[in-house]
């Protein structure tokens, strides 16, 4: 049976190893521990875990257990009894609840205190548990999946983490490698997210020139696949070409390949001459008014290219149809 795997890109052999671990494991309850550098995508690595099992008609409820204050994760996992401290007006169903029948994703568990860790043991172990300030033994029929960006050998070394709840979590480990070492689906994803977000904002898909797809290959991308995500997603709006080139790249991956950033285009060469002090003496104008004139100018020569239609003059200036309305306005040039 075919994967279902949306959003998950690559065909690399390292993560083609972990996608066909995840496709042994995907049909079973058994307990799964994903790993990796942060941004590496766990999250949606155990999406496609609960969306290729059993379980996937049922809710699937993830919990960033280093986002939630720790005096507030108990209550937020196992919900709480009215009365139970003095916010809880009323009773609540915990994450655990809603996840009922499904799978519950504890992400970044290395962050749990020890204290709660006993009762994600167990939750695991006995499938029960109690909300807070309740003596009411719940059923807690889930699959539970964790991940973490730390290393819990270390940690139960350490003593930050309890050696029992490792080994309990620990059944089928799955480890997501960084992006650095994927190869070619740095490309890959690239042109993925460029496209996505290309289409998003309704521009022709950009490309890379040949010698920015070698920079960005060679990049080791320390942020993984969420920092490659965040650039293509820069590159879309702020590109001003069709064809991505090492001068649209940031100066970080231009520095790690020993690139000289390339010239700026001097804008003389291009016909182009910035107004200087002499050209305000000339007009014999001060600056408020050698501003106002210019802007008119640029005004009158956007209506006459937009034939008098002031959206597509707004566009020719850059600015909002509001904003240019105002100008005329102000200039006694806005018409009927």
């Amino acid at each position: 049976m075919e994967l279902n795997l949306s959003g998950m890109v690559g065909q690399s052999a390292c993560l083609a190893e972990v996608l066909r671990v995840l496709a042994k494991v995907a049909p079973t309850d058994s307990t799964v521990l994903v790993t990796g550098e942060s941004g590496t995508g766990k999250e949606l690595l155990v999406r496609a875990l609960h969306a290729n099992s059993r379980r996937a008609g049922k809710p699937f409820v993830p919990v960033n257990c280093g986002a939630i204050p720790r005096e507030l994760l108990e209550s937020e996992l196992f919900g709480h009894e009215k009365g139970a401290f003095t916010s809880a007006v009323r009773t609540r169903q915990g994450r655990f609840e809603l996840a009922e029948g499904g799978t519950i994703f504890l992400d970044e568990i290395g962050e749990m205190d020890l204290s709660l860790q006993v009762k994600i043991l167990r939750a695991l172990q006995e499938k029960e548990y109690e909300r807070v300030g309740g003596d009411k033994t719940l059923k807690a029929d889930v699959r539970i999946v964790a991940a973490t960006n730390r290393d819990l050998e270390t940690e139960v070394a350490a003593g930050r983490f309890r050696e029992d709840l490792y080994y309990r979590l620990n059944v089928i480990p799955l480890h997501l490698p960084p992006l650095r070492e994927r190869g070619q689906d740095i490309l890959l994803l690239a042109d993925y997210f460029l496209g996505r977000f290309c289409r998003q904002k309704s521009r022709p898909t950009l490309t890379f020139s040949p010698e920015a797809r070698g920079l960005v290959l060679g990049y080791p991308w320390p942020g993984n696949v969420r920092e490659l995500e965040n650039f293509m997603e820069r590159l879309s709006i702020l590109c001003d070409s069709e064809v991505v080139g090492i001068e649209d790249l940031p100066r970080k991956i231009l520095d790690h390949a020993g690139v000289a950033p390339p010239p700026p285009v001097a804008l003389a060469e291009a016909g182009f001459r910035w107004p200087t002090l002499a050209d305000l003496a000339e007009k014999s104008m001060g600056l408020k008014e050698f501003m106002d004139t210019l802007e008119e100018k640029l005004l009158i020569e956007a209506l006459g290219k937009a034939s008098g239609v002031k959206n597509q003059a707004a566009e020719l200036l850059g600015i909002k149809r509001t904003t240019l309305i105002e100008k005329l306005k102000k200039r006694n040039m806005a018409g009927d």
